[in-house]
């Protein structure tokens, strides 16, 4: 063999070693050709799992093979088998929804599980050499949240019940959090900080047609308070257990499915919290039933509340990995599920920016999902799906991911005093705040949210705990009963309409702030500067009644209680600029009642009046539109018209000195 053949050998066995080799594999610009489909890091991913994409052919290959460890693409049969493959199985339900989860591609999406001790790294970069496979993600579990709720005894909080609250449940009165009065057990404790709930169950307090989904711990579906409220699968619970038996895909999944076990919903393993419950009571705990506390879209106690489902992502402590994280939320849509409430997700930090996370770092498959559950149209009163997320308890200026992408909503976390928790995380993406509780400096807890807890957790089965994880469910449920609302009114939303409403339909946070106040105490000692938080909370304080009547395309005007206020409608006709002649309006006794009105005139065009408590009220204001006077037969005059407002009287509405008219709310400080 001659010297050059012998370099032309030598010559192509480096070539060829450099095509799998991790340290010469670059591609022009020198980048790692393998790493490159790499979505995320393998920093706390789970071992034995990776999430792989395929290309077209080869998920065909793998959906009509037979075998659970070939796809009878040569390349990719050999690298599973090089680590050592148990079984190659879809990330997604082909078996429902097909023909629109193929146009969104998530047929190609499939899990590799694996021995544990095989280096996961390697591993990945096995599968990534190889042509067919076009990404490959680390199966990085979400974090687990902290929750140690305290429970409560019913019969003494039951004692405290006042006969004017809106039904009958005996612990409605210990849940401020609907309706703050300022009596609340809590440091500076102020009224109003609240949701504004009881004045929009006036209107509508939740339709079964709307389904909530619950991402989270399992939801004890035994609960006295919750029992009534699950979207039930009768051809499951009608069937023979073991057996899938309405062909979905899950087996007795009656109440949901438990995602991380692969089993039913579960509540009761060693390590399990109640979190899940917790966060489903405040959503649709069952309203007017004569015991415990009451959910936000619980109904009337006519069977009429919303419906919730649990897909279960976290069980005996532990979370799903990524592909399971991403079929629990395929799952929600694929039952009906029109609200996605999510009080979990990543570490701060852990996705940087929206660029990163929308190339699929850590959450590749989930996004996938979550844009499949948006797509869906599961009510007719809205025409894709909302997905609501907690912004995190890292008590950083950013919220965690996914909540923080922009086309979701993260909810931060206000206290009793209308002032922010010291955990709630809050400025980049964070963008409506709601009640989350907050323990006190001597740790009492009456200034946490109330909702429900399984019996094994609080023998009691109710309980008291705090966090965004907590606030995030006063959102949904008000999303909800805003769908229901368009429901009953023949309204049908458009998704990005329905976003608008949740976040546009707010109190400003800046009431609750005395001009001198610059820091609060924190429990267990140190203050908690409050500079920080301006203008970062998100648009404002949540309020449902607001919500309702964005709905029905009925203006707010914020009262205030105890001042004297000259209303100019102009400010609320078109965009406020317009001269508009208000005629002397005429306003029921009902309003005058529920707002206490006193010093009712009508002066040079304007309405004066006090409202001497706080309430809510619709009335219908008249004005001229095109001129002082209404055009006859005599003189050429504008139009009279009219229009339905809603007047609302808060304690803390601004008064503009110069004009002695409301300021509309919003914001922070």
């Amino acid at each position: 063999m001659n010297n050059t053949k012998v370099l032309l050998i030598a010559l192509a066995s480096i070539i060829a070693t450099a095509c799998v080799s991790d340290d010469v594999n670059h591609n022009q610009d020198g980048a790692d050709v393998a790493k490159m489909k790499f979505v995320n890091s393998a920093e706390r991913a789970n071992n034995g799992e990776l999430i792989l994409f395929v290309d077209d052919a080869t998920a065909a290959q793998l959906e009509a093979s037979t075998d659970a460890t070939r796809s009878g693409a040569t390349a990719l049969d050999a690298a599973i088998a090089e680590i050592g493959a148990t079984e190659v199985r879809p990330v997604f339900n082909m078996l429902v929804n097909a023909e629109l989860k193929r146009e969104l591609d998530m047929h190609r999406w499939y899990v590799v599980t694996f021995p544990e001790d095989v280096n996961l790294e390697v591993a990945a970069k096995t599968l990534a050499e190889v042509k067919e496979v076009e990404r490959v993600q680390f199966s990085v579990p979400v974090k687990t949240p902290k929750f140690n709720p305290v429970g409560v005894d019913p019969s003494a909080i039951a004692s405290t019940r006042s006969e004017s609250l809106p039904f009958d449940d005996p612990m409605l009165g210990s849940q401020w959090h609907y309706h703050n009065d300022g009596t609340v057990r809590f440091p500076n404790a102020k009224a109003g900080a609240d949701i504004n709930l009881f004045s929009a169950w006036e209107h509508t307090a939740g339709r079964p047609e709307v389904v909530v989904a619950v991402v989270d711990e399992g939801v004890c579906y035994t609960h006295e308070d919750l029992k009534a409220s699950f979207l039930v699968n009768e051809a499951e619970l009608n069937g023979t257990e073991g057996v899938d038996d309405d062909g979905n895909g899950y087996k007795d999944d009656i109440y949901g499915y438990n995602f991380k076990d692969k089993s039913r919903v579960t509540w009761t393993r060693s390590k399990d919290s109640g979190h899940g419950t917790h966060v489903a009571g405040t959503i649709a705990a069952v309203n007017n039933n004569g015991v415990g506390c009451c959910g936000v879209a619980g109904g009337s106690g006519k069977g009429d509340g919303v419906r919730i489902i649990s897909c279960q992502i976290m069980s005996n402590g532990e979370a799903a990995g990524a592909a399971d994280t991403a079929a629990a939320i395929e799952y929600a849509g694929d039952r009906g599920a029109c609200v996605l409430q999510n009080s979990w997700g990543f570490g701060s930090g852990d996705i940087s920016n929206d660029s990163h996370f929308e190339t699929g770092a850590n959450t590749a498959a989930e996004l996938v999902a979550i844009n499949y559950f948006k797509k869906l149209k599961n009510n007719p009163a809205l025409d894709g799906g909302i997905v609501i997320f907690a912004a995190g308890n890292d008590g950083a200026s950013v919220a965690v991911y996914p909540g923080a992408y922009n086309n979701l909503i993260a909810v931060t976390a206000i206290a009793p005093d209308g002032l922010p928790t010291y955990y709630t995380c809050y400025d980049r993406g964070c963008n409506v705040a709601a009640p989350g509780g907050e323990y006190t400096a001597t740790w009492d807890t009456p200034g946490c949210v109330l909702s429900t807890l399984p019996t094994n957790i609080e023998a009691s089965g109710y309980g008291l705990s705090q966090g965004t994880s907590m606030a995030c469910p006063h959102v949904s449920g008000i999303a909800a009963l805003a769908i229901s609302y368009a429901m009953d009114n023949g309204i049908t939303l458009t998704l990005p309409e329905l976003k608008d409403i949740v976040v546009s339909s707010v109190n400003s946070l800046s009431q609750f702030m005395d001009d001198d106040m610059k820091s609060k105490p924190m429990p267990g000692g140190g203050t908690l500067n409050l500079a920080k938080y301006k203008n970062k909370m998100g648009t404002g304080l949540i309020d449902a009644f607001q919500a309702l009547m964005a709905v029905r395309d009925t203006k707010c005007i914020p009262l205030p209680v105890g001042e004297t206020v000259y209303l100019d409608i102009s400010k609320y006709i078109g965009d406020g600029e317009s001269t508009i002649k208000m005629l002397e309006p005429e306003i029921s006794q009902e309003a005058i009642d529920a707002l206490g009105i006193e010093d009712l005139a009508f002066i040079s065009s304007k309405l004066k009046l006090t409202c001497t408590k706080p309430g809510t009220a619709l009335v219908t204001l008249k004005y001229i539109a095109g001129g002082t006077a209404v055009g006859s037969g005599m003189i050429t005059g504008g139009m009279a018209a009219e229009q339905e407002f809603a007047f609302v009287a808060r304690t803390g509405i601004s008064i503009d000195e110069g004009t002695n008219s409301p300021i509309t709310p919003g914001g922070w400080l």
